[in-house]
């Protein structure tokens, strides 16, 4: 079994990269395999609700950036980790837009998956961004991991958050749950809705 990490930060060994390579230290001892996958620093296009991807699923009509790299390698993953530095008590933007188009483009792909968020801050914000990364887990039928905390680790300057023991253990901790998850599914994704269709209601009528 895979575990697809995505480091979203600007920087590639930043302090986001050493939360997830603590993740990925461990999920590695436990026999799970995992990919660290970077976001990169290159302009990232918003969604701009055009549906096309609706008419040709597993992709973003969008193809001249990061987006469908990622999403691809949603197909090879049995399980997700989005980790994130907090801008404004938010996740990066670029992150958030990856995220939105990957799911609304090839959702089937990830729809059912464990998945984990992970916030990376100086001081503050990091109960919001955390709350933000989880939401699209929860509307893709994704079982959300948890930890002993929430999933957060502290560093401002390049390498602070190899200090912050108790984020570190948390990371730590979030991989034994995830590894006892995957163990224990075989793998398998959540049902969600099996093959009931979706019964959308709109109130505006």
């Amino acid at each position: 079994m895979k575990v697809l990490l995505i480091n979203g930060s600007p920087h590639p060994n930043g302090n986001t990269f050493i939360a997830l390579r603590e993740i990925a230290e461990s999920l590695e001892k436990e026999g799970i395999k995992s990919e660290i996958v970077w976001i990169g620093n290159k302009p990232v296009r918003g969604c701009i609700a055009c549906n096309k991807c609706k008419d040709e699923p597993g992709a973003c009509v969008f193809n001249d950036d990061v987006c469908n790299v990622i999403s691809a390698k949603f197909e090879e993953s049995d399980a997700l980790v989005v980790g994130s530095p907090v801008y404004y008590g938010q996740p990066n933007g670029a992150l958030l837009a990856i995220i939105q188009r990957a799911f609304h483009s090839n959702g089937s792909s990830i729809s059912g998956k464990p998945a984990a968020a992970v916030a990376i801050c100086r001081r503050g914000g990091a109960t919001s961004a955390f709350q933000a990364l989880n939401m699209p887990f929860q509307m893709m039928d994704m079982p959300v991991v948890t930890s002993q905390y929430w999933n957060i680790v502290f560093g401002r300057e390049p390498g602070q958050a190899s200090l912050d023991r108790e984020g570190l253990q948390t990371m730590r901790t979030l991989a034994s749950n995830m590894a006892w998850m995957l163990k224990a599914t075989g793998g398998k994704p959540a049902p969600g809705r099996g093959d009931a269709p979706w019964e959308p209601m709109h109130f505006i009528r």
